[in-house]
């Protein structure tokens, strides 16, 4: 369901912003508003972003190979991080040059090209336009993103999401509609007050929202990059399935970790009794493993270690790494 609902979150956003960067761009060549080309930048750059998340979700369906044996599952993950990097540099660092760039011709005292031509009027039009088309897009996203956030809260949310699609998606779209906003303010108060620090300060706060929104982006795909554990639900599920299968005395300990949005590797070490044969515990891993798999199909590897429980036990430590040489 992630899946699906995140490649048609994607979809709806990269058709609503391919419209609207064109549309911006015009609105810019007549006026010369700088938030007017942040903001073009801006719809670019997320046009570019769904393009990868929908290359890295066709890419992640490969399956596995000798060299990949756990497949490409986390090319969605590194796509995700991708797009974090391209909405820092090109949406953020951009519209914060263009805000300096602006700044810098109103402070040589160059005139402003808003001000002084006829088509005042259309970046306001078009902005007015670009947040309803932005709202129905962020409203699909909302609407695929609430079939799975149960009642969890949305920064919860977009912090345990395991699929970058959506939180990706409702990020940019929610920093779309606020970049909006404040180009529409700034333009809106250059007209009438005749004065552009405020275009440039709308361009300025476009800017640092990008930058602000890029960074927790980057923070949260790191995390599923380094590789995460499966959620809290998904564990006790794998815990019932194992501690009420015959012959599991008990869970000694396990382990878990996403190797992609759908796709789980479990690792557990499990005691068995001292009077089972070989082909007892043979007859019980088989058994965990498909109560496993109906319990969570999202196991995809898994890995079971018999033993016998001892609770006086102590692992050994794990050795140190050796010094590097000193030159």
């Amino acid at each position: 369901m992630s899946a699906e609902g995140g490649t048609k979150a994607v979809v709806a956003a990269l058709t609503a912003n391919l419209a609207i960067a064109l549309v911006k761009f015009g609105a810019w060549a007549l006026t010369g508003a700088s938030s007017m080309l942040a903001e073009a930048i801006h719809s670019v750059a997320d046009s570019g972003n769904q393009v990868l998340l929908l290359v890295g979700g066709k890419r992640a369906k490969k399956g596995v190979t000798p060299e990949h044996p756990f497949g490409y599952g986390r090319e969605r993950y590194v796509f995700g991080f991708i797009v974090a990097v391209v909405l820092f540099s090109v949406g953020g660092l951009f519209a914060l040059y263009e805000a300096y760039h602006k700044w810098h011709e109103i402070h040589l005292g160059h005139p402003d090209s808003l001000l002084d031509g006829r088509w005042w009027w259309v970046p306001l039009l078009v902005l007015g336009a670009a947040i309803v088309a932005e709202g129905l897009s962020f409203r699909t996203a909302v609407r695929e993103s609430n079939r799975t956030r149960g009642k969890q809260t949305w920064p919860k949310f977009i912090r345990a999401a395991k699929a970058p699609e959506l939180p990706v998606i409702l990020l940019e779209d929610f920093a779309a509609l606020i970049g909006l906003v404040f180009a529409f303010l700034g333009i809106g108060l250059t007209l009438l007050t005749r004065n552009g620090i405020f275009d440039v300060i709308g361009t300025a706060l476009i800017g640092l929202l990008l930058v602000a929104v890029a960074i927790t982006l980057a923070v949260e795909t790191k995390s599923l990059l380094l590789g995460e554990a499966a959620g809290p639900e998904v564990q006790r599920h794998i815990e019932r399935a194992l501690a009420g299968t015959e012959g599991v005395e008990r869970i000694i300990h396990m382990k878990t970790m996403h190797m992609g949005p759908e796709e789980i590797l479990v690792a557990a070490k499990i005691a068995v009794s001292p009077a089972d044969r070989a082909v007892e515990v043979a007859d019980i891993i088989d058994r965990a493993e498909g109560a496993i798999r109906e319990a969570e199909p999202m196991v995809t590897s898994l890995y079971l270690e018999p033993d016998i429980y001892r609770a006086d036990y102590t692992p050994a430590p794990r050795p140190e790494r050796p010094s590097a040489p000193a030159h």
